[in-house]
């Protein structure tokens, strides 16, 4: 089984979920995997310290001009839509950090003189935490494509165990990559209405895939009742609520583990991997 877990914005408590579902599986002697497809910040390391064994590096194939071979005609310029190649009067300008590596200047140039090279824009990195499997994708500084990197991280998804995927927060393309594929979105929210706001924008993105969804509510005593109001209306169901304590916020600034500052709540973890599972199973 193949849990994302994601969320609307940042801050609401998806690593948290994911890590401390992960601690209590491991714990219950039940395979699974955290893979942390939040290249641009991934922090659930801090909390599980993994043993990294294995990396790679993640190009991305940027155009190469021969300018011999290069007769100025444009249509490179034209067939790129992220305007990194630019044809002037006397030689063709590419911009590396602009380019999405589509590979459509190279197969469009009539004469052949445009050839691809591999420009590094981040690595994966993969090991085990314990008894869990654990994966993380790191894109370097500066660069502004995740996908790359979130598409080479998925490559190491396991399938003899449940994997947990922390994917990038909001609903852009680093979050739909990161939960493509999976058999259950987890959406982590808070009773505010920022997080109704964002919550809302997730689960489009997620229905628009037509992948079944459930609600976290973190720090669920705080706030209003306008997101359990919300998801009672559309029907999806709230699997967990997080209190608001604090010993868990002391502990996360430390880099302790919620089940370690609150290990009474291990069983409730427990209780919604089987919710989930229930309702996959309710659906299949």
């Amino acid at each position: 089984m193949k849990i994302a877990i994601a969320s609307g914005k940042g801050g609401t408590g998806k690593t948290t979920v994911s890590i401390n579902l992960a601690l209590a599986l491991a714990a219950a002697k039940l395979p699974v995997q955290v893979v942390d497809c939040d290249v641009e910040e991934p922090n659930a390391a801090l909390f599980l310290h993994p043993e990294l064994k294995e990396r790679a590096g993640v190009d991305l194939l940027i155009p190469q001009v021969d300018a011999e071979a290069c007769d100025l005609c444009g249509v490179c310029s034209e067939v790129c839509q992220s305007n990194a190649i630019v044809t002037l009067a006397k030689r063709v300008l590419v911009f590396p950090e602009l380019c999405h590596g589509c590979g459509s200047c190279t197969a469009n140039c009539p004469h052949g003189a445009i050839s691809e090279v591999p420009r590094r824009i981040g690595e994966v990195e993969r090991g085990n935490a314990g008894a869990i499997h654990f994966a993380q994708g790191r894109l370097n500084v500066g660069e502004a494509l995740a996908v790359p990197v979130v598409r080479r991280l998925r490559e190491w998804l396991r399938d003899d165990c449940t994997v947990l995927i922390d994917a990038p927060p909001g609903a852009s393309c680093p979050m739909v990559e990161a939960i493509r594929g999976a058999d259950f979105v987890l959406l982590v929210t808070e009773p505010t209405p920022f997080g109704l706001h964002d919550l809302k924008g997730a689960a489009e993105v997620a229905r628009e895939l037509g992948m079944p969804l459930g609600v976290v509510i973190n720090r669920a005593d705080i706030g209003d009742a306008g997101v359990e109001q919300w998801c009672a209306r559309e029907e999806i169901p709230v699997l967990l609520r997080i209190p608001f304590d604090r010993r868990i916020a002391e502990a996360y600034s430390e880099g302790i583990p919620l089940l370690t500052a609150r290990p009474e709540l291990a069983p409730v973890f427990l209780d919604l991997q089987r919710a989930i599972g229930a309702i996959l199973e309710a659906q299949a």
